[in-house]
């Protein structure tokens, strides 16, 4: 019998969701923490910081003619992973960030201002090394463990959920296969 007071069965499972990544985030701060990590996961999320990397790659790889193609896939899918990432789905979930549910977690760079889901860090890192890895994996290799390492460092310093970054690889890969497949749209007769 339904009184009006019930949890819906859908907002449950997303509470039960919450829960668990809340302690994957909370585990990792209390577990995995130690001075060296404390210092290199700042510096290497901040090579994301508005894709930072990534655009300094397009922007070399669009700069040589021979690499140009690659570039303009690697710049797509940014453009592609920006805007669906942080213009539309963050705006729809507004997803408050785990460290707001943490309050004696000492954060260890300055608190995002945006929403958490998905990751934008790891949206734009992903469609950057996936889409220059689709182009040439023999060039594109070294991106995917960045986008990774870029990615746990987001977890690490406690401003996302694992389904943030999850949401993000995906964003971040079906970004690139979108930019990809359009170019290549575009070069045929």
């Amino acid at each position: 019998i339904d009184t009006g007071h019930s949890i819906p069965l859908v907002r449950l499972h997303l509470i039960k969701e919450n829960i668990m990544d809340l302690t994957i985030v909370n585990w990792i701060a209390t577990h995995l923490r130690c001075p060296p990590l404390d210092f290199l996961m700042p510096v290497i999320t901040m090579l994301g910081e508005y894709g930072f990397i990534w655009i300094a790659v397009c922007i070399f790889l669009l700069a040589r003619k021979q690499t140009r193609r690659m570039g303009c896939a690697c710049a797509l899918s940014l453009l592609i992973a920006f805007v669906c990432g942080e213009i539309v789905l963050k705006n729809i979930v507004q997803r408050a960030r785990p460290f707001t549910h943490l309050p004696d977690l000492t954060l260890l760079i300055a608190p995002p201002g945006s929403f958490s889901f998905p990751s934008g860090h790891t949206g734009s890192s992903f469609a950057a090394a996936c889409s220059l890895t689709l182009s040439n994996r023999r060039n594109g290799w070294w991106a995917i463990p960045m986008a990774v390492l870029i990615a746990f460092s987001r977890l690490y310093l406690s401003v996302h959920y694992p389904t943030d970054i999850l949401a993000g690889a995906l964003l971040g890969l079906f970004s690139a296969l979108a930019a990809c497949l359009l170019l290549r749209g575009g070069a045929q007769p």
